[in-house]
């Protein structure tokens, strides 16, 4: 596996590259142009500018996170095919600079979901939380407090520009069904994919976070079905998955590492994220360390490593710790102990499952 690391960019992440230098093993920076609205080209200057941050420091800039999917290409309105055609002129820009692997989502109007940004878990730290009973409240409420806590980070997903015309987007998304949404995704991949054969850039859809529907809009990549749904929808190889133990682990029934080893050639991007259950299906965010949370952390890494994974893996989503000042979830030092535990797992199965 190849271990990378999510940095937001000069000027809009606390941690630096110089400091994620200093962590052992990581190889790659997880990267995206944040200023850039969905639907917009992506342009090699801008792309150029990235690629000379990041080169003193020796970091391979091989996987984006995220080019965002415009919402009229997810609800299927006519604008949707000058949109694709943007979104190949992206592709073809970015494998200019070599980048292998786009990981993006599907999920309509809103991104991930939480209703408690700094949720201090008993040990004092903080975290990402989730009340499923929150979640039925006015979605602007939602947007307004996810901004409010942001805390002058940009937050992917719930860009304020975007989310000022969200009235006007949950009337246009009214008449997009599952299945619509479906139809919708498969459209997009049919059309992506001769772009993606001649960049050699492979695709890889991350699940939805929360894995079910909320404020009455449809979700796609929620369990096991729905990988395999999807994995077939366009069953092309440069079509995978970005598999986040996070998101799927959000719902107790999902076994992630069971999706691991049955789809491990179509996984291009791993995230580690481990989450701990609570009653009516409220969740919290916790470190890496598999007794910390319910998701399997040792069983994933371990089906990876048995699976022969080679793709490129981080960890995902940390607590605040030590008082630091950070972006919601993407702190250094929870972030930083992650990378140590999943390599410390990973080297030892290294060294005893060759024995």
């Amino acid at each position: 596996m190849q271990m990378t690391w999510r940095w937001y960019g000069e000027g809009n992440d606390s941690v630096t590259l110089k400091q994620i230098k200093q962590i052992p093993g990581v190889e790659g920076i997880v990267w995206a142009l944040h200023n850039k609205a969905a639907g917009e080209v992506w342009e090699v200057a801008e792309i150029e500018e990235v690629r000379k941050q990041l080169e003193p420091y020796g970091f391979n800039m091989d996987v984006v996170e995220s080019v965002n999917v415009h919402d009229d290409i997810k609800i299927g309105l006519p604008t949707r095919d000058a949109l694709i055609e943007n979104y190949k002129t992206t592709l073809r820009n970015l494998a200019k600079f070599g980048v292998k692997v786009v990981c993006y989502n599907f999920m309509p109007v809103f991104d991930w979901t939480r209703t408690d940004l700094h949720h201090e878990l008993p040990d004092g730290s903080n975290a990402l939380f989730y009340e499923k009973k929150v979640i039925r409240e006015d979605p602007i409420e939602m947007a307004r407090y996810i901004i409010e806590g942001s805390k002058g980070y940009t937050m992917p997903g719930w860009e304020p520009e975007r989310l000022e015309h969200l009235k006007e987007l949950f009337e246009a998304y009214k008449p997009v069904t599952k299945e619509k949404l479906w139809e919708n995704l498969k459209y997009f991949l049919e059309a992506i994919m001769p772009t993606c054969e001649e960049c050699n850039i492979k695709m890889a859809i991350h699940q939805d976070d929360p894995p079910w529907d909320i404020f009455g809009l449809p979700r796609l990549l929620v369990d096991e079905a729905a990988i395999d749904k999807f994995l077939k929808l366009v069953d092309n190889p440069y079509s995978g998955l970005t598999l986040c133990s996070g998101s799927l682990g959000a719902n107790e029934k999902n076994r992630v590492a069971n999706i691991v080893r049955k789809h491990c050639d179509r996984i291009y991007f791993a995230h580690i994220r481990n989450v701990k259950h609570y009653e009516g299906g409220d969740f919290s965010e916790v470190s890496h360390r598999d007794c910390d949370g319910d998701v399997g952390i040792l069983d994933i890494i371990k089906a990876y490593h048995d699976c022969g994974y080679t793709g490129y893996i981080r960890p995902d989503h940390g607590r605040h710790i030590w008082d630091e000042k950070c972006r919601p979830g993407y702190g250094l030092y929870d972030r930083a102990l992650g990378v140590m535990y999943i390599l410390g797992v990973w080297d030892a199965l290294e060294k005893f499952d060759n024995k």
